[in-house]
């Protein structure tokens, strides 16, 4: 397939501008030549689309993106055959999160709590899909007109009822470094409390401006958020609340079984923090005791040495199921 530029037609899609290119795929704002409408219609790189995992992956995202209904997500309206592979979505004006924390630097509590909710609530529709997004961050967030989200960028979802497993680069299958949860770190596919993880960083990110762990490559991140607590969001934003640093130690459960079960108990906790009772944590005080760098090197070579042997595992599993 030859790539596509403004001025072209896609079947019943005129390509007005480039919004945003990554290394599979581009984004381009269109207009739907039936009634006028503005779309924003994603499409695979020429050499993208020969690669049968990656086609496979973008079909799911299509699959994926029809099932969902939400104010908080970005609704995929492809609507019958086509003359190639191409993803039609809504149009939604805004700035993502990412930017928007860039900008503003750190948020105010009662913000951070209420874009927290509404995103929870939109993790409440996709996870009773039987979807989990396994890629949520600040980069996948739009933000809208009064602070409205939707949650983008499905590519690396998995459903429950999938038959097999796909992957392709390491950070695809697993999330980016600052937002993956400590069970994806240790070789698991995660669940929706792997998604209530990541809201958990980004909570933290919009109460203190920064992440909560931190190194010089994508090893040391994830392996900072095994070894080491983070330091405490009151230190770095004393208007919070002890209720609020509660609520966000919940969600950072190392343990998945500690952490909220759900988003719905996630928003419920979001929505009446003066009601969520504080524990004596350890996180507290041993925040400041941090693990001896050497040590850190020896488990980010381990996680090196481990990876091959993750890969090999996950591929036995592709070719005995598919």
């Amino acid at each position: 397939m030859t790539p596509v530029s403004a001025g072209d037609e896609i079947d019943c899609y005129r390509i007005e501008s480039q919004v945003a290119r990554g290394g599979m795929a581009t984004i381009f704002r269109a207009v739907d030549m039936r009634d006028g409408r503005t779309v924003a219609v994603k499409v695979p790189h020429p050499e993208a689309e020969c690669d049968p995992v990656f086609f496979d992956r973008f079909q799911r995202e299509i699959a994926i993106g029809r099932k969902l209904d939400h104010p908080g997500t970005v609704k995929t309206l492809n609507d019958g055959a086509s003359s190639r592979v191409y993803m039609v979505m809504e149009w939604a004006e805004g700035r993502l999160l990412r930017q928007a924390i860039a900008d503003d630097g750190r948020f105010s509590v009662e913000r951070s709590l209420r874009i927290a909710l509404s995103i929870c609530e939109a993790l409440d529709h996709i996870h009773n899909h039987g979807i989990v997004h396994r890629d949520l961050k600040p980069e996948n967030i739009l933000l809208g007109a009064d602070d409205a989200i939707k949650i983008v960028d499905f590519g690396i979802a998995y459903t429950a009822a999938a038959r097999r497993l796909t992957f392709g680069k390491f950070s695809e299958l697993m999330g980016s470094p600052d937002y993956i949860s400590p069970e994806q770190v240790k070789g698991r596919r995660g669940d929706a409390r792997s998604d209530v993880y990541a809201l958990g960083v980004i909570l933290y990110e919009m109460l203190t401006g920064r992440p909560p762990f931190a190194g010089s490559n994508p090893f040391q991140v994830m392996n900072d958020r095994v070894v080491n607590f983070p330091v405490p969001p009151r230190e770095l934003n004393p208007g919070i609340s002890a209720q609020v640093q509660e609520i966000v130690y919940r969600a950072l459960e190392r343990d998945p079984a500690r952490r909220y079960s759900t988003a719905r108990e996630f928003a419920n906790d979001l929505a009446n923090p003066d009601l969520v009772p504080v524990r004596d944590r350890p996180e507290f005080h041993a925040w400041r005791t941090r693990q001896d760098p050497r040590k850190r090197r020896t488990l980010s070579y381990a996680l090196l040495a481990l990876l091959p042997v993750v890969l090999f595992g996950l591929l036995a599993i592709v070719v005995h199921h598919g």
